[in-house]
């Protein structure tokens, strides 16, 4: 006779085992955009070390080759209300699967490419609308369906893949397309967006009823019911930029959200290094130093994302802007030829700040504009890559006319303490889960 030891763990039941698989959808789901994210952001950011190669063997102006990046750039910001509203119509993994398949086209189809409006098509519109298409409110589609506890930290860590898609990416391409040359470079991005298409299929469901269970933190029956979506995607994405431009919040988050871009992407990625080559540091220690921001911009945000999920995201906006501004003041007394260690220190915080806006601005959408809340923030992201178009070519105009950028750092340290005091002025709603459709006020 087979003894029975009394503390032996039973065999889990088969509606456990089904029961756990549910549980475990939502996690999955967000594995798979953290992929996605990943992948896109590194994408999207390719085109910047082709650039001297494309000049050497085309002989194409670099304000040629340029031209690409900024249409890749601003239908980026454009493309991404329109992308959330496809994906409330036709699904995420629909369009998620698209958007992979245009940037394996756009990149892939290069290697093909004789004149400069070639170049203009792939990689500025058909990679542009890819990438735009799995921008940032695709963080906000995700989280706001697949998660209610915890909604915070998982928006932070989406939003921090995004940001290392970059540090993953570019330098691989950068050393691919010096030792073994551009096209076998540009054929990777394709080969890497391809290779995420079967995981999107898998694993991206729509909704957790698709699968039979319900968001993270919730119980069956209590997810916040969505709006029948009903007519063209453009249409629908208008009409919600309509009706959340009726309210003072929106003004206020798209206002604080333009000067986060021109502070970060369009200010110091895009002019600190011949900042600092100005004091005499060579460009390749500014451009690392660039990519330490990066390090710790990741840290920044997943931190950021669990403090969502405690404090008011008002006040963490607040703060991050605050300190932001006060490092951009201080940053003209702290370049010079070399990098002493209170300039590593002012790269350190300014990484941890870079991109910690992003959940608690998340956050605030949700809490304002409910299921429109993954639009609304694509028109809030758009915003920020207007700031950042701005603050490029403003930061350049006064260095061109002053002889220094000292002017540009204080302006936008100024700029800074405006975007904490729109944060702060943004209205609470306590009945988060009444605001399903845009407040008037």
């Amino acid at each position: 006779m087979t003894e029975t030891r009394p503390d032996a763990t039973p065999a889990p039941t088969p509606g456990a085992r089904a029961s756990a698989r549910r549980n475990a959808w939502p996690w999955a789901v967000a594995a798979t955009a953290f992929v996605t994210l990943l992948g896109a952001s590194g994408f999207r950011s390719a085109p910047g070390v082709f650039v001297e190669p494309l000049h050497a063997e085309f002989g194409w102006s670099t304000a040629t080759i340029s031209s690409a990046v900024s249409l890749n750039l601003l239908l980026y910001g454009i493309v991404s209300p329109f992308a959330a509203a496809l994906m409330e119509r036709f699904g995420m993994r629909r369009v998620v699967s698209v958007a992979l398949l245009l940037v394996a086209a756009g990149s892939g189809l290069t290697v093909f490419m004789t004149t400069a409006w070639q170049l203009v098509l792939l990689w500025g519109v058909l990679v542009g609308v890819g990438t735009g298409s799995m921008a940032l409110a695709f963080v906000a589609v995700v989280t706001g369906r697949w998660f209610v506890a915890r909604r915070g930290l998982v928006s932070g860590v989406l939003t921090a893949a995004q940001a290392a898609g970059g540090l993953v990416f570019l330098p691989l391409m950068a050393s691919l397309a010096g030792s073994v040359g551009w096209r076998f470079a540009s054929l990777v991005v394709a080969a890497g967006a391809l290779v995420v298409v079967p995981l999107v299929l898998l694993f991206l469901r729509n909704r957790p009823s698709d699968v039979g269970t319900v968001a993270h933190g919730a119980t069956p029956g209590e997810d916040e019911p969505e709006e029948v979506v009903t007519g063209g995607a453009a249409r629908r994405t208008v009409t919600v930029l309509r009706d959340a431009a009726r309210t003072g919040t929106f003004w206020l988050l798209a206002g604080g959200f333009a000067i986060c871009g021109a502070t970060t992407v369009g200010l110091l990625n895009t002019h600190f290094v011949p900042a600092a080559h100005d004091h005499g540091m060579p460009a390749t220690t500014a451009a690392g130093l660039l990519a330490v921001v990066g390090v710790f911009d990741v840290l920044g945000t997943i931190a950021s994302g669990w403090f969502t999920d405690r404090v008011d995201p008002r006040k963490l906006l607040a703060v991050y802007y605050v300190l932001r501004g006060a490092s951009l003041l201080v940053l003209p007394f702290l370049l010079a030829p070399t990098a002493a260690p209170p300039l590593w220190a002012f790269i350190i915080f300014y990484g941890l700040d870079w991109v910690a806006t992003v959940p608690p601005t998340v956050a605030l959408c949700r809490e304002r504009f409910g299921s429109r809340a993954p639009i609304v923030f694509g028109w809030v992201f758009a915003a920020h890559q207007l700031g950042s178009a701005i603050a490029a070519i403003g930061a350049g105009l006064i260095r061109d006319l002053t002889g220094a950028y000292d002017g540009a750092w204080w302006s936008a340290g100024a700029l800074c303490v405006v975007a904490a005091g729109l944060s702060l002025a943004v209205p609470r709603v306590m009945a988060t889960r009444a605001a399903a459709a845009p407040a008037r006020g």
